[in-house]
């Protein structure tokens, strides 16, 4: 399947999704957003076991593309509803690992997307910018909620009133973002990252990153109890079987994500 607004590649169980508007700084549009979330569908029904989100040219994502044709409806809430918040509620549900490479410029709405990563790595000139409040708006597409989940109240505060660019050591400093690295092996050590994911134990990983999720909010009970009907899954599970007999062993596993 071809798209007209990224590229999509599948290789040694990666799906590689690349933003492509770079003249654009491959701002986000309705249409951007629709070949994303068809991308994610195309990973998922073709096997694939962890999902590596870059952006091409000099920048990951400026956010929306206010310029683009129609610009923003008067209820910008309505696009929230028709496209941001539905691919952020099926990146938080994938059944695989995600990995977001960030090359450049990470604004607005694609700071978020950059967020939606589970496994956030950032060149070293890259920066983050949540400038909603320049222009009178509120961060979105669940950037309230991940900074200040990820940094605490007074640095999401901060980042979201000043409108101030963070750039990718401060990120990681904050704890924002996971690793900073030089700008020429930004997408060789992502895609590292992702091949090792991929050849992981994905399905204990899909329970663990939703886990993770709901640990966010809930109070320890449900907590407890979501852990140990996990723990039933993932021990019912063929990887299960297959890491212990390699431990026995003594030589490395093979999973294959069941």
């Amino acid at each position: 399947m071809t798209y007209a607004n990224i590229r999509y590649d599948l290789a040694d169980n990666v799906a590689t999704i690349t933003l492509n508007r770079p003249d654009r700084l491959n701002a986000i549009t309705p249409a951007l957003f629709e070949d994303v979330s068809a991308a994610l569908d195309q990973a998922v029904a073709e096997g694939a076991r962890c999902v590596l989100l870059t952006g091409e040219g000099r920048a990951f994502c400026s956010g929306a593309d206010l310029q683009a044709e129609g610009g923003l409806p008067e209820d910008p809430g309505e696009l929230l509803d028709s496209h941001y918040n539905p691919l952020a509620e099926k990146f938080a549900a994938l059944p695989i690992p995600v990995v977001s490479a960030i090359n450049g410029l990470a604004a607005g709405a694609g700071c978020s997307v950059a967020l939606w990563g589970d496994y956030v790595l950032a060149a070293r000139s890259a920066y983050f910018l949540l400038a909603f409040v320049n222009i009178g708006l509120v961060p979105d597409a669940g950037a309230t909620w991940l900074v200040a989940k990820a940094v605490g109240r007074a640095r999401a505060l901060e980042m979201t009133m000043l409108g101030e660019r963070v750039p990718a050591e401060k990120a990681a400093e904050w704890g924002l973002i996971n690793r900073v690295v030089e700008d020429v092996v930004l997408i060789e050590e992502a895609r590292a990252l992702a091949t090792r994911l991929a050849n992981g134990p994905t399905l204990a990983m899909a329970l663990i990153r939703r886990s993770v999720r709901h640990a966010l909010t809930d109070d320890l009970t449900p907590v407890l109890t979501r852990e140990r009907n996990d723990q039933k899954t993932a021990g019912a599970s063929a990887d299960f079987k297959e890491g212990v007999l390699a431990f026995l062993e003594k030589r490395p596993a093979r999973y294959e994500g069941k």
